[in-house]
């Protein structure tokens, strides 16, 4: 945990949504890990991604029966953020809704805080 509350939260969809994809992969599939790489117009972007195990420093949020690993160069970026996932007739993924962002680019795939 961070501080006195969570570093992030899940929506029912996206604890969901990464059951399924866990389930895909089998049991020994390892982790999701949150992370922001330096990418796009705006500067920054999530990054999900399977991991072995988990790294010393990685935050670990346990919600709604799953497991996420945050990064620990991310944790800054995400507090208080919440991880959703959307499903429509145009596009489906994961959507962050992060109170730290200070804007985003016009295509929606990266932020500034």
């Amino acid at each position: 945990m961070f501080g006195s509350g969570k570093i992030m939260t899940l929506t029912d969809a996206a604890a969901e949504r990464i059951k399924r994809i866990v389930a895909q992969r089998g049991a020994a599939s390892g982790h999701i890990k949150l992370g922001v790489k330096a990418r796009g117009c705006s500067g920054m972007s999530y990054d999900l991604h399977f991991v072995e195990e988990k790294g010393p420093q990685d935050e670990v949020v346990e919600e709604k029966g799953v497991t996420l690993l945050v990064d620990p160069a991310a944790t800054l970026f995400v507090i208080g953020t919440e991880m959703d996932y959307v499903e429509d007739k145009l596009q489906s993924g994961f959507v962050f809704n992060n109170p730290n962002e200070k804007g985003r680019c016009g295509c929606g795939e990266s932020f500034h805080v």
